[in-house]
């Protein structure tokens, strides 16, 4: 899912290359982004007032929040954005040189597979484990969940009622052939949802289902979740596989239009609502852990939290802080029960899955 400034990105982190978190044999790329200078990011002293912030969320969406971080502790935050996968990259290349302290994703699996590469610090922070439950949190602090997203199916209310579909599993099912439209191979939603899926109900029934998604949507697979709600809305196809998010956003813009979100798979023996997070890891390297540790609370706590949720209509980890009124009320679902750290752990075979079928 763009178009560079330089190496920033303006638009959403949503698409990673097929190759995601492939890092082996990938030394020559590796060090070919170690010698390429970040412009502005060159080390500083240890003393300065300042935090470099690698991030793979769009940059509309967390500036703000770091902005009013800046303000509050005249902290002067410089933020890279760029993809997930290419940010793990150049943290494993820079090495000890990384200008970077901070990382930020989309996808707890990214966050966790830094952590396995060594590129994150274990933290101890009382107020941070305080605030996230410890299902949204790694074991050792070294990533720690700051807003959830659940994949949705998006319907056309004039075409299609609730009760057509209970899970997203449904959506592989004949009666949906030419109906529905999906994200493309490379989203990191997509291969996190499926990687969920593949562990709660193994292989076989995994690619039974990404067959028959592939059929139903043929040409409907897009590089944008926005493009999916926007053809769902004008009822080019009647379902779609989203992030929450997207539909609420949409809904914020053009109230009227005719769009609902289903959370499926709450039915009786089903696997729950696939859940993700996104998190903030400090990186190990990092010359001014103080400061870090200084934003991580921030984001944590109450005030970073309601900022996610009435910016970004996401829900706040925080149990004492609301999610935006219009979403569906988080206890009235359940998620799926396979913890977040599993992700890096399935993402590989996940996307071998996914290719086998041929999903483009």
């Amino acid at each position: 899912m763009n178009t560079h400034e330089g190496v920033r990105r303006s638009d959403h982190r949503e698409v990673q290359p097929r190759t995601a978190f492939r890092y082996r044999n990938r030394w020559p790329i590796l060090i070919l982004v170690c010698l390429v200078p970040i412009a502005g990011l060159a080390p500083s002293s240890p003393a300065a007032e300042r935090l470099v912030v690698y991030s793979g969320r769009a940059e509309r969406l967390i500036k703000p929040v770091l902005d009013v971080f800046q303000a509050q502790t005249g902290i002067q935050v410089e933020l890279l954005s760029s993809g997930t996968t290419e940010l793990v990259n150049r943290l494993q290349a820079e090495g000890e040189r990384t200008p970077a302290d901070v990382l930020i994703t989309n996808d707890a699996g990214s966050l966790e597979r830094a952590r396995e590469l060594g590129l994150l610090r274990p933290l101890s922070i009382p107020e941070v484990e305080r605030a996230i439950p410890p299902q949204f949190r790694a074991p050792d602090n070294s990533w720690v969940g700051l807003s959830g997203r659940f994949w949705v199916v998006v319907y056309n209310t004039a075409r299609v009622r609730a009760g057509d579909i209970t899970s997203i599993l449904d959506l592989a099912e004949p009666r949906w052939n030419d109906k529905i439209a999906i994200p493309n191979s490379g989203s990191e939603y997509l291969q996190a949802g499926v990687s969920v899926i593949k562990a709660t109900y193994g292989d076989e029934k995994t690619r039974r289902f990404l067959q028959g998604l592939k059929a139903n949507a043929g040409t409907r697979v897009y590089q944008k979740s926005s493009q999916i709600v926007e053809a769902v809305a004008k009822g080019e196809v009647e379902v779609g596989l989203v992030n929450h998010y997207y539909v609420y956003r949409y809904l914020a813009i053009q109230p009227g239009a005719p769009l609902a979100a289903l959370m499926p798979d709450q039915h009786e023996g089903g696997m729950g609502a696939i859940m993700n997070v996104a998190g903030i890891g400090v990186v190990k390297y990092t010359r001014r852990l103080d400061s870090a540790k200084r934003l991580v609370v921030f984001l944590a706590t109450q005030t970073g939290q309601k900022m996610f949720a009435d910016l970004n209509k996401e829900y706040p980890l925080h149990p004492e802080v609301n999610a935006d009124p219009a979403l569906i009320e988080r206890k009235t679902f359940r998620a799926a029960t396979v913890p977040l750290a599993r992700l890096a752990e399935l993402r590989e075979p996940t996307m071998a899955l996914i290719e086998q079928v041929g999903l483009r």
